[in-house]
């Protein structure tokens, strides 16, 4: 059974940084790519960012991009996302995801397993 467990969210004022991590099990994360995605109250989740199996192709969304940097430890299982300059906009709780192909993608619905989410919470 793949399981992914998301941490390091929390409360930090505008300018700050955090990063979070995605340990995945039940499934060996570096043959498959693996995304980032959050949902603020109100709103629909959407696209943060993604990297590729090999962790040489990545995508952000545009509101993101320049702050936010995907990477991934293969020998550990886990995903990252370094998330600096952040803004109250970032306010949302961030859920990781792997898709069962090497590519990344932005559509959520190409995501198989999801995590719990953590709450990220930007105070301006």
């Amino acid at each position: 059974q793949v399981q992914l467990v998301e941490s390091g969210g929390g409360l930090v004022q505008a300018g700050g940084s955090l990063r979070l991590s995605c340990a995945t099990s039940g499934r060996t994360v570096s043959n498959y790519a693996m995304g980032w995605f959050r949902q603020a109250p109100g709103k629909e989740r959407e696209f943060v960012a993604a990297i590729s199996w090999s962790g040489g192709s990545t995508f952000y969304a545009d509101s993101v991009k320049g702050r936010f940097t995907i990477s991934r430890d293969n020998a550990k299982n886990t995903v990252y996302l370094q998330m600096n300059s952040l803004k109250p906009d970032d306010t949302a709780v961030y859920y990781c995801a792997t898709r069962t192909a090497y590519w990344a993608s932005r559509n959520g619905y190409e995501y198989d397993y999801w995590g719990q989410g953590t709450q990220v919470t930007v105070s301006s």
